[in-house]
């Protein structure tokens, strides 16, 4: 009798220890199913990967929507929907998508954007954009005619900020009397920068500058030298546009070595 009460409670004690193994390698049981606690952890990742923070508190919400994801697949499943051929061509692509995925992930970790060629970038950057900035109104017409008449009347007293609103072929300054923003004096087409330059703060063409779009009187408002933003506060930029210039270069290398017939 003693042996047949120890034997039972042995039984009872082995499966509940079963049952506590079981829970710690599954979340729940849906429908005699189970589903294991690595499908947690796989979507914590995936959440974290996309840069999104996963805190304790968000356990209980993984794990219902897990549970969730495991009802609906057995539903899915119970109606034939997995072996239908559009669910196969639909894994296909995906598995294509996290395959190609994986490949760029890994070839960016294995050839990262040194600091050297972060700082190397900016230093093309500065060079190209350092000197001078100005800031200028112009109006443009397409007749030198008009153009010389618009200088006369400023001269005799027209307000230039009017007549740009009024006349200038340029809309998006125009509707500014003319103003334009501070740039660099590359920004402008060659003929506008060098007429642009060569004025004092203040004054005007006195003649009509021609240039592909027309013909220009232009004004300079002010000048003052650049402001170039310092390497560290752009340093993420520049790493995330030449990450990216390193990656469209390795995908042209694949495609010229791949031989399609």
């Amino acid at each position: 009798m003693k042996k047949t009460m120890i034997a039972a409670l042995l039984a009872t004690a082995f499966s509940t220890m079963l049952a506590h193994s079981a829970l710690a390698q599954n979340i729940a049981i849906v429908n005699g199913k189970a589903v294991p606690t690595a499908r947690v952890e796989a979507l914590a990742q995936q959440i974290a990967k996309s840069g999104r923070p996963v805190t304790p508190e968000m356990q209980g919400q993984l794990r219902e929507e897990i549970i969730a994801r495991e009802i609906f697949m057995q539903e899915a499943a119970r109606l034939g929907l997995d072996a239908s051929e559009d669910f196969r061509v639909q894994i296909e692509l995906a598995r294509q998508s996290l395959l190609i995925r994986e490949l760029f992930s890994d070839w960016q970790k294995k050839n990262p954007v040194s600091d050297a060629e972060a700082k190397d970038e900016y230093d093309k950057f500065k060079a190209a954009n350092g000197g001078k900035e100005y800031r200028a109104r112009h109006i443009l017409v397409e007749k030198e005619a008009e153009a010389k008449a618009i200088i006369a009347s400023i001269k005799k007293g027209g307000k230039f900020e009017d007549i740009a609103k009024k006349q200038s072929k340029d809309s998006g300054s125009g509707a500014k009397g003319g103003e334009l923003d501070w740039a660099n004096a590359a920004s402008y087409v060659k003929e506008f920068s060098a007429a642009m330059v060569a004025l004092q703060k203040g004054k005007m063409t006195e003649t009509p500058v021609k240039s592909q779009f027309g013909y220009h009187i232009i004004r300079l408002e002010d000048s003052r030298d650049a402001e170039i933003p310092k390497f560290d506060d752009v340093k993420p930029q520049i790493t995330q546009q030449l990450t990216q210039q390193k990656l469209a270069k390795y995908q042209e290398e694949l495609r010229a070595k791949a031989k399609i017939e």
